[in-house]
């Protein structure tokens, strides 16, 4: 985490702030023990303000010849203390403001400092971001502002002019309640005030904000508002929390594969001279330079690569920023965490499945403490780190700069619920649609969705709404640390990729993605099919041909291409293979039979627990991949020919399922997570035909399906939307929570487990899972093709776990390639034909082959190997 080393700039702890002219400060209370003082004046122009504050929104926000600037006219933005509070306790508090109107067009505009601030969920991140409280100051027309209240004055200054500053004076009465003094000064002088204002004691309980208010209609007028020059509080009243900073470095991510850490830093958008951070690792107690990075002018990341890495324990680094001060010495900001060494080849592996995040239960500190307990080896946050609405204000698209920074303030905000997570252990984060302010994505190979146009009408065309440097931005933001790209050629519009292979211990991972090459049914459709955001909405539109659609991309050649060789390729002693990807090959989801559109999701009723929606049908969402049918049996079976698991998130719908290709149950399990907090609570009640079969002892929803556009799929779990009772209803009826999964490589084990966000794992009760999980299965169960026959035995002399490669032919196919567990193995062959038998190790490139080995030899005949 974060160390905090410069909160002497905002601490007087042993002398008061005199914070009102003497005339008034006969009634101010004793010297308190806990003052705030802003250093803005010591610090230079630049957007990022301080560790101890957030901005609500940062790009609306910055640093300007000594004093913070709010540069548009807007509602609500406000800039929130993250270290002092107004607490229970009966005392007084002084806070003094010193301001500037910067524009006094607007008379009703105000300043205001926020009192008692309190967001949905009782943590001071919750408040910083969501507060609401008693906002008290003044406006441009000298009137105050007390709550919903607007006093009169018996003056006009010109507050645009002068040393002005606001007095704000709370003292405790007899009754309970509180008493606001309120004082308009130009330097010493007290030209306005206004007393007993009476509050309620609790009113003025927790956060404390400046903020800067225009009641308009639009988002914004960028155009400037008001400027505070310096934030005075203290008083016995005022508690301090100094572990509560955030910032400049706010999160660091890491991956290692093949002796090769990549490392990235996510920092504040700085000024000149503060764009610099260097890595130091920890050598017999001692921190040692190890790589200094330029902190990238865009995506604000700071990038590291260490080769050659041989540690076998964790190894502690720190990352430094040095930042400016005016006349005097740089100041060290750091961020801490460790590289864990890769796994060992025999020992088990848990990995967090993370994805479908909006801030309904910002800041997550459940979750953080449940995901925490279970020690995870790895964290895998698979799309959708946030939504367009996450943090407030919507999206803001008026200039390239402002909405990079528009991005950036909700990664952050992904950051500080999260990066506890990832501190210590390596991090997959893969962006999905939302996070690229898509509701969904049809890359089509990275070109630019048309400018003009609806919502749906930009998305269903295909390509990328936003500016390319800024889809690229988020890529390097998300996805720099990933082990470098397969194939690094850039698609349409230059946009990077980022499809990658990721070894890490015993486990080989395929990185993917989903979105980016696939093609828009929109343009695959003739137009009476009416589609719009992935549904045919032409319920008359009965041609199901497009539903296979041969023409269309899915993960498009350069991945198959990539997968085909991933399959093949098991160097650096891996054991298993895992699809890491945005979503799963399937649409598990239903909906009222004749719907043509998800419009509904949110608002459909919560069935109670054992209830079974009846009237469901399939849904044919070509948001999922489930769509074209002909490119996803091609993944499928691409995939299983590794014996591979397929982990996801996108659906909101955790489940656990089986793919079909040209049989139900002959491809790979597939996972895909629960949301962690679902905005989209999709379902799965198919209406069941006489003859249904679940599988034993499960749910009548499991077993073989036929989805919306005829894959084959075995549902072995899903968890559905339910009215449970908890509250909040719109965190725990949506099925949030997460994933956690075992790897065995010795026994070639994997357990599949998926936690309720309301379960306490340290104590977990009977139903602290849902429905269906736990759920194991054997490595093999990931191509369980029934066999035509089996060639005869492979008997591996002196070398254990060898790999095997079974190449047919008559096709030139490579079947499948697996390393064996042991000394032994019998392959299995799926048709009538002759067959290339290769056993050996690739790390050390040692092969034996045998041609033109026929099936039915089963017993009959023994494959010799010797790899000496």
């Amino acid at each position: 985490m974060k160390r905090r080393t410069f909160i002497e700039n905002s601490l007087l702890a042993s002398a008061s702030l005199a914070l009102l002219p003497e005339s008034a400060a006969r009634a101010a209370a004793p010297p308190a023990s806990t003052p705030y003082r802003s250093n803005w004046k010591s610090q230079q122009d630049r957007i990022w303000i301080d560790e101890s504050l957030w901005a609500n929104r940062l790009q609306d926000w910055r640093l300007h010849e000594g004093g913070l600037e709010c540069i548009v006219r807007g509602r609500n933005r406000s800039v929130a203390l993250l270290t002092h509070e107004l607490g229970p306790q009966r005392s007084t508090f002084n806070i003094k403001v010193g301001f500037k109107f910067l524009n006094q067009d607007y008379p009703t505009d105000y300043l205001a400092v926020r009192l008692g601030s309190k967001g949905p969920v009782d943590d001071h991140r919750s408040a910083a971001i969501y507060g609401a409280g008693l906002n008290v100051g003044v406006r441009a027309d000298g009137k105050w502002v007390i709550g919903d209240k607007i006093l009169n004055s018996d003056y006009s200054p010109d507050l645009s002019l002068g040393n002005l500053s606001l007095y704000i004076l709370g003292t405790p009465l007899t009754n309970g309640d509180y008493n606001l003094t309120l004082r308009l000064a130009d330097g010493a002088s007290i030209f306005a005030e206004s007393k007993d204002n009476r509050v309620t004691a609790e009113a003025i309980i927790g956060g404390l904000a400046l903020v800067s208010h225009a009641d308009i209609k639009s988002q914004q007028e960028i155009t400037p508002g008001i400027r505070f020059e310096e934030w005075l509080v203290e008083g016995n009243k005022v508690n301090i929390h100094e572990d509560h900073t955030y910032g400049p470095i706010y999160f660091a991510q890491y991956t290692l594969s093949n002796g090769t850490v990549k490392l990235s830093a996510a920092c504040a958008p700085m000024g000149s001279g503060e764009q610099k951070v260097t890595l130091e690792l920890k050598q017999q107690g001692n921190w040692v330079p190890a790589g200094t990075s330029l902190v990238d002018p865009v995506s604000r990341v700071a990038a590291f690569r260490l080769a050659d890495w041989k540690a076998t324990e964790a190894v502690e680094y720190r990352l430094v920023m040095m930042v400016a001060q005016k006349g005097d010495a740089p100041f060290p900001y750091w961020y801490e965490g460790s590289i864990a060494p890769a796994p060992p080849l025999d020992q088990p592996i848990k990995l967090g499945l993370f994805s479908c995040n909006f801030d309904h239960g910002f800041p997550d500190a459940d979750l953080r403490k449940n995901i925490l307990y279970h020690d995870v080896d790895a964290a895998l946050f698979l799309g959708d780190q946030f939504y367009e609405a996450s943090g407030g204000f919507g999206v803001e698209t008026t200039t390239l700069e402002r909405s990079i920074l528009d991005y950036l303030r909700k990664w952050q905000q992904f950051g500080w619920s999260y990066r506890d997570l990832f501190q210590h252990v390596p991090c997959i984060s893969i962006p999905d649609d939302h996070d690229v302010y898509h509701g969904n994505v049809w890359g089509e190979g990275g070109k630019a969705a048309p400018a003009e146009g609806n919502a749906y009408q930009r998305q269903d065309a295909g390509g990328y709404k936003m500016h390319p440097d800024w889809v690229t931005m988020v890529q390097d933001t998300q996805c720099s640390h990933l082990p470098d790209p397969y194939d690094p050629t850039p698609v349409k519009q230059d946009i990077s990729v980022y499809y990658t292979h990721w070894n890490w211990g015993p486990l080989s991972f395929a990185i993917i993605e989903d979105r980016k090459f696939k093609s828009a049914p929109k343009n695959i459709f003739p137009v009476e099919a009416g589609i719009q955001n992935g549904f045919i909405t032409n319920p008359d539109f009965k041609d199901e041909s497009y539903l296979n659609a041969p023409n269309a991309e899915l993960y498009g050649n350069r991945q198959e291409k990539f997968l085909e060789e991933w399959t093949k390729d098991w160097k650096n002693s891996a054991r298993m293979k895992i699809l890491l990807s945005q979503t799963n090959l399937c649409t598990l989801a239903t909906l009222p039979a004749g719907s043509t559109s998800d419009a509904e999701v949110p608002s459909l009723k919560m069935p109670a627990p054992g209830e079974y929606v009846t009237g469901d049908a399939p849904t044919r969402d070509m948001d999922s991949n489930g769509w074209p049918h002909s490119k996803r049996n091609r993944a499928a079976d691409i995939i299983r020919r590794g014996f591979t698991l397929h982990l996801a998130g996108d659906q909101h719908l955790a489940s656990v399922i089986r793919y079909g290709v040209d049989t139900h149950d002959d491809g790979s399990f597939a996972f895909a997570g629960p949301a962690l907090n679902n905005v989209w609570p999709r379902r799965w009640w198919p209406t069941l035909p006489p003859d249904h079969q679940p599988l034993p002892g499960k749910p009548r929803y499991t077993g073989k399906f036929e989805d919306g556009f005829k894959n084959k799929i075995t549902v072995h779990a899903a968890a559905n939307p339910r009215d449970t009772g908890l509250k909040p209803a719109i965190i725990h009826d949506r099925v949030t929570g997460y994933g956690i999964v075992k790897i065995d490589p010795s026994s070639r084990q994997i357990t599949m487990e998926c936690w309720k966000r309301s379960a306490d794992p340290a104590q977990p009760a009977a139903d602290a899972q849902y429905e269906g999980w736990p759920m194991t299965i054997a490595q093999t169960d990931n191509y369980a093709r029934k066999p035509y026959d089996f060639l005869p035995e492979i008997q591996v002399a002196d070398h254990a776990d060898a790999v095997v490669q079974i190449i047919n032919e008559t096709t030139k196919t490579v079947e499948y390639t697996l390393r064996i567990k042991g000394d032994r193995f019998t392959p299995p062959v799926f048709e009538k034909a002759k067959y290339t038998v290769r056993v050996g190790e690739p790390d050390i490139d040692k092969w034996q082959e045998f041609k033109g080995v026929r099936p039915g030899r089963k017993g009959k005949r023994v494959l010799k190997v010797s790899l000496g």
